[in-house]
């Protein structure tokens, strides 16, 4: 362990999209600190496999992040909340050039990421929580294949810190991770493409693809004491990729 296992003794955390990937490293790592974590999946197979797991600590619940209603709703279930994630998110590549893909994409990632964000402030607001947000490396380049993921990616930065100015007053910080390439389910295919693979690992500093485990670390520092007087960053967790 590289934080003590009682970090978050008594904290409740709600980590959307956290049913597999990124997601789900970081519900682990909040876990194993001792938080109390609700995960949420679009898909009740996602949610019905997440559970089947019996993991410590954790639990998930169906969640569409494009439905207010249900969002307020799940957030209601709350008697306490001290740490959010939002996690929740949807690429379609090509598909985006179609208006409404782009739409689609756009209301997950970004504007879901807004809902979220707003349903549990008053929660948050009682504790001094901690927001996260999964920003990209799109946030900062273009992505010729997948236009509406970068926009909702680079919104994704501006968002956090919007919000980072609006909710400081309440002693709710918030805060982005911007993951490099990392192994997931959503990255195989390009892992698998010899060729872009060679171009990434070359650009990588580190030498490296990272593991969801590596974005898991870094969003318990940022909802940690250690980064109380962190807000407003989007910290880039690339293995240097932004460097070169």
């Amino acid at each position: 362990m590289t934080f003590q296992v009682d970090l978050f003794a008594g904290n409740s955390a709600l980590v959307t999209g956290g049913t597999s990937g990124i997601g789900a490293a970081i519900a682990a790592a909040l876990a194993a600190c001792g938080a109390n974590v609700t995960v949420t999946g679009r898909q009740a197979a996602s949610v019905a496999q997440f559970n089947a797991q019996r993991l410590p600590n954790q639990n998930a619940v169906q969640l569409d992040v494009t439905d207010n209603v249900a969002i307020k709703v799940l957030i209601s279930n709350f008697e306490r909340l001290d740490i959010v994630v939002n996690s929740a998110g949807l690429v379609l590549r090509q598909r985006e050039y179609e208006p409404d893909a782009f739409a689609e994409v756009v209301d997950v990632n970004l504007n879901g990421s807004m809902r979220v964000a707003g349903a549990a402030r008053p929660l948050l607001a009682k504790q001094g929580g901690s927001i996260v947000n999964i920003a990209s490396m799109l946030s900062f380049f273009g992505g010729a294949h997948a236009p509406a993921y970068s926009a909702s990616k680079g919104g994704v930065v501006q968002l956090t810190k919007s919000l980072a100015i609006r909710y400081a007053p309440e002693n709710i910080r918030v805060n982005a991770i911007a993951p490099g390439w990392i192994v997931t389910k959503l990255t195989q295919a390009v892992l698998d493409d010899k060729t872009r693979n060679e171009s990434i690992l070359r650009r990588t500093p580190m030498g490296r693809w990272g593991k969801p485990e590596d974005i898991g670390g870094a969003a318990v520092f940022l909802c940690s004491p250690a980064a109380a007087f962190i807000t407003g960053v989007t910290l880039p967790v690339d293995g240097g990729y932004l460097t070169v």
